[in-house]
């Protein structure tokens, strides 16, 4: 039996979680018991100096080399309105440099801390905000998409997004609302064939974001948060959070590196809300 069916008929729904957020019997890692509690309790953590200034060189090269002679390759996705970089995705695969950053203990081993298991990348992407240009990312859970159309059986993945420039209030920085990872938030409508490419670049995608409603209910409970911070820092965050971020009309281009881990144990199925999976590129399955 699916404990979170979405892609609902008609009404959508707000759910309590049947899983736990940490996952790790022994308390020991990167994390102090205090942050372990206070991310099982808000849904994330952040922290200052996890990246260098030579790492974020490094980072934002190896995706301007990528780039510049990937065209249309569909691992590069490009604003709607200007044609400039919005994504690129697989660049652990991409770079042994980012590669070898992701591996980290403090980015990867606070993942198998949390999630008690040997974990794997998931999914992998540099965002890109440029200046006066980058779009904007809906209110959504990652966990939604990932259980719908992935087959991601339980909330037991997080996301690290690494920031490679400052994260101001003002240039599109992610918003969070806390305690909302402890609610699995359902979603109307039946996913269509072929529908990831569109859920990448609409501002609003027409499935798997969560009703209105759901959200102003959530947010008048737990308020949003705006995570900000200096480049080099990160945001360690669960897989059912809602969050969304703004577009960016300021000057500041807001970019990072974002990569997901999830856990050995929780290996991909087949998709509970969509008739295939979404690319590989999208969607990792665990390595043998």
């Amino acid at each position: 039996m699916d404990v979170y069916r979405t892609r609902l008929e008609a009404r959508s729904q707000i759910e309590p979680r049947v899983h736990p957020v940490v996952w790790g019997a022994d308390p020991s890692g990167p994390l102090s018991t205090e942050q372990v509690l206070a991310y099982d309790e808000h849904g994330y953590h952040t922290a200052e100096g996890v990246l260098s200034d030579t790492d974020i060189t490094t980072c934002l090269s190896e995706v301007d080399s990528v780039t510049s002679h990937l065209g249309d390759d569909e691992r590069v996705v490009r604003e709607s309105t200007n044609g400039e970089v919005r994504s690129l995705f697989d660049a652990h695969r991409f770079s042994d440099a980012i590669a070898g950053i992701c591996a980290r203990e403090e980015i990867m081993g606070v993942a198998e801390q949390i999630l008690g298991d040997e974990v794997y990348i998931h999914q992998s992407r540099v965002n890109l905000k440029p200046g006066f240009g980058g779009g904007p990312f809906y209110w959504h859970s990652d966990f939604e998409t990932w259980h719908a159309e992935d087959g991601m059986p339980a909330p037991r993945a997080l996301s690290v997004s690494l920031s490679l420039t400052p994260n101001y209030t003002t240039n599109g920085a992610l918003m969070i609302v806390p305690g909302s990872h402890k609610h699995f938030v359902s979603c109307v409508g039946q996913t269509p064939d072929d529908y990831h490419q569109q859920s990448l670049t609409s501002y609003r995608p027409p499935v798997g974001t969560p009703d209105e409603d759901d959200v102003s209910t959530l947010a008048e409970e737990h308020g949003i948060d705006m995570i900000t911070g200096s480049a080099g820092s990160a945001l360690y965050f669960d897989s059912n959070c809602l969050h969304a971020s703004a577009g960016n009309i300021s000057p500041d281009p807001r970019n990072n590196l974002f990569v997901v881990f999830n856990a050995r144990s929780n290996a991909l199925q087949a998709p509970f809300a969509a008739a295939r999976h979404r690319p590989e590129h999208l969607a990792h399955h665990a390595p043998a």
